[in-house]
């Protein structure tokens, strides 16, 4: 699940992990979108989380290296691709994270634990990641609907982190995740340095996720950023409180 906030401070929880995750190679694809157009589309008790006026949807497709909880040893972590559909809201209490639409996993036992666990919206995909010269080519389709995204992407030199304030800022560094489940609105975070994010050229994409999250299609061709990746660390849900 990719996640994360404004400040690392604020994505900082008192309590102890749950687990503990390793994404790599991701794409983040990012398109403006008006905030009338996704405003039915997100629970009411969120507030969507504007930059320049607009609101903002993003794709991540990427592989997890490693998936393990605390204590099981990580030689028996298991590995996966996912690819996340997601806007950016602000909780009840004013804390800045993310809404997912859809979550797409190659691993039946990591979809059924996250809807069970946290409530997310997981489907099963048949997904490939393939490398190639300078950078990867990437397909998911959900099993029985249909939905997809294919990608093929170069990576570049190293471009730093994200400064804070800007709108890299805004659409990567996000450390809170935000479900509705049966009691309430639930909110869960997830701890990593800061992205290190990379030049990237997308050379090819199409994709109907948007459209099967009930999302008008998107106009033009996404922002774009990659990164090799992040060590993370999880946190169990809690019910948000007004």
């Amino acid at each position: 699940m990719t996640v994360g906030a404004r400040g690392l401070a604020r994505a900082a929880p008192l309590a102890r992990p749950v687990g503990y995750q390793r994404w790599r190679d991701l794409l983040f694809l990012h398109w403006p979108m008006p905030p009338a157009a996704l405003r039915p589309r997100v629970p009411a008790d969120l507030e969507l989380d504007l930059h320049g006026g607009q609101a903002w949807v993003t794709a991540i497709p990427f592989r997890i290296e490693d998936s393990w909880p605390v204590g099981v040893p990580r030689a028996l972590s298991l590995g996966f691709l996912e690819t996340n559909l997601r806007t950016y809201v602000l909780g009840p209490d004013g804390e800045p994270g993310i809404f997912f639409w859809s979550l797409e996993a190659s691993s039946l036992l990591a979809v059924a634990g996250a809807r069970l666990a946290y409530g997310l919206p997981y489907f099963p995909a048949r997904m490939r990641m393939r490398r190639m010269e300078g950078g990867f080519d990437y397909e998911t389709r959900r099993w029985g609907r249909g939905a997809r995204l294919a990608a093929r992407w170069i990576v570049g030199t190293a471009r730093g982190s994200a400064s804070p304030g800007t709108r890299d800022h805004f659409l990567i560094e996000r450390y809170a995740l935000y479900a509705p489940r049966r009691g309430g609105l639930h909110r869960a975070r997830v701890r990593h340095r800061p992205y290190p994010l990379q030049e990237v050229r997308v050379d090819a994409l199409s994709e109907t996720l948007l459209t099967a999250a009930g999302l008008p299609a998107p106009h033009g061709a996404p922002i774009c950023h990659a990164s090799p990746g992040v060590d993370v660390e999880i946190f169990a849900p809690a019910r948000v409180r007004p």
